[in-house]
Order: C-alpha cells, then sequence, then structure tokens
C-alpha cells in the first residue's frame, strides 16, 4: 500500500507539473524572442516538458495514463481560454487604467486561441501513439528511440498546425512557403531540446518506477 501511495504522489507531481508547462506555454508563451537569429516564443523552453512527461508517464504507468494526462490538459486549456476571454471583455473599473495592457497581454485573438487548442490536441495525442507503437516495436527496449521520434513528429505536427492556423493568410506576405520559412527554424529548435531531454527521461522513468 505504501508503495502505492508513493507512485500515485509521483505520477500527481508530474500531472502538476504538465499541467503548469501547459499554461505557461500559453500565457507567458506570448512574448517573442530572439535565439540564435530566429524568432521564437519563450513558450519553446516549456513545450518539451509537455512532451517528457507523457513520454515518462506512458513508458512507466502504460497509454490510458498518458492519454489521460492529455484530455484532462485540453480540458484545462479550454477552460483557460474562456476565463480569459471573459476576464478581458468585463468591463474595468473606472479608477483602473490598465485595461489596454491587460487586453494586450490576455487577450490573444480567438484565432491564435484556436491555434493552440488545436494543435495542443492533436500532436500530444499522435505523440503517445507513435511512443506506444514504437514500445510495442523495440519490446520495451531502446527508450531512447521512441522518446526522441515520437516527439521530433508530434513537435513537427504540433508548429505546422498552429502556424498555419494562426497565420496563414493572416496578410497576403503568409503565404505557404512564408510560412514553411517560419516552421522549419522552430521545429529545428524543437528538435535540439528533445535530443537534450533524453537523459532527463531515462531519469524520469527510473524515478517513476522506484517504488521505495
Amino acid at each position: 500500500m505504501q508503495d502505492s501511495s508513493n507512485l500515485d504522489r509521483k505520477e500527481m507531481f508530474l500531472f502538476a507539473l504538465y499541467i503548469t508547462s501547459m499554461v505557461l506555454v500559453n500565457t507567458i508563451g506570448s512574448k517573442i524572442i530572439t535565439l540564435l537569429g530566429v524568432r521564437v516564443s519563450v513558450g519553446i523552453f516549456f513545450m518539451p516538458v509537455l512532451f517528457l512527461v507523457t513520454d515518462i508517464v506512458g513508458e512507466v504507468k502504460g497509454h490510458r495514463d498518458a492519454t489521460l494526462f492529455v484530455n484532462m490538459s485540453i480540458a484545462m486549456l479550454v477552460i483557460l481560454f474562456v476565463m480569459t476571454g471573459i476576464s478581458v471583455k468585463i468591463p474595468p473599473n473606472p479608477t483602473w487604467d490598465m485595461q489596454e495592457q491587460y487586453q494586450q497581454i490576455f487577450g490573444m485573438s480567438m484565432r491564435m486561441s484556436l491555434a493552440s487548442l488545436i494543435s495542443f490536441s492533436v500532436s500530444q495525442n499522435i505523440d503517445i501513439q507513435i511512443f506506444m507503437l514504437f514500445r510495442k516495436i523495440n519490446q520495451g527496449k531502446h527508450l531512447w528511440i521512441r522518446n526522441n521520434i515520437s516527439t521530433m513528429v508530434s513537435q513537427f505536427i504540433d508548429t505546422v498546425i498552429f502556424m498555419f492556423i494562426a497565420f496563414y493568410h493572416l496578410t497576403p506576405k503568409f503565404t505557404v512557403a512564408y510560412v514553411f520559412t517560419l516552421i522549419i527554424p522552430y521545429w529545428i529548435f524543437k528538435v535540439v531540446f528533445a535530443l537534450i531531454d533524453t537523459p532527463f527521461c531515462y531519469l524520469g522513468v527510473k524515478w517513476l518506477s522506484k517504488k521505495d
């Protein structure tokens, strides 16, 4: 009983980390920075955590628990966007003169919000499916292969879906070719982060598997 309780607390910690990272990506992630000459969101530092956590949980607890993480997070993301939209639209008190700044920070367009929700939902589920497929193919061996392949493929899908829904034909400049010039370097950074997080995946699996 004690071992099961410890394992449950570890999984709860990972779920809290997952939700926190998801919220960070969709809030402070609206800030754009330059990383090695490439225009990226600061959310790029938190996005790898989402894929890392589901890989760890999928490896130790299985497909069902990893999918539960994703589905519950999608529900929380919907609540986040709805409540943010309502909070932005509510008229402020006349003595509060920061409505414009508040709206600029939290007032993501519906198009951007929809892009984020759809890309997150699709890519996270694909990540789990690919991870579990390669786990079966490799008979539970070679964790680094499924960790990296699932993340690289799903991150590419995430980036493509988000960029096209958010920016395609936003102005005449945003053609298919131009959107892909934004997608490729952004995705390359995600690939690099996926490679970097491989040792953390092994450590996370070992930690979650440990029963004492």
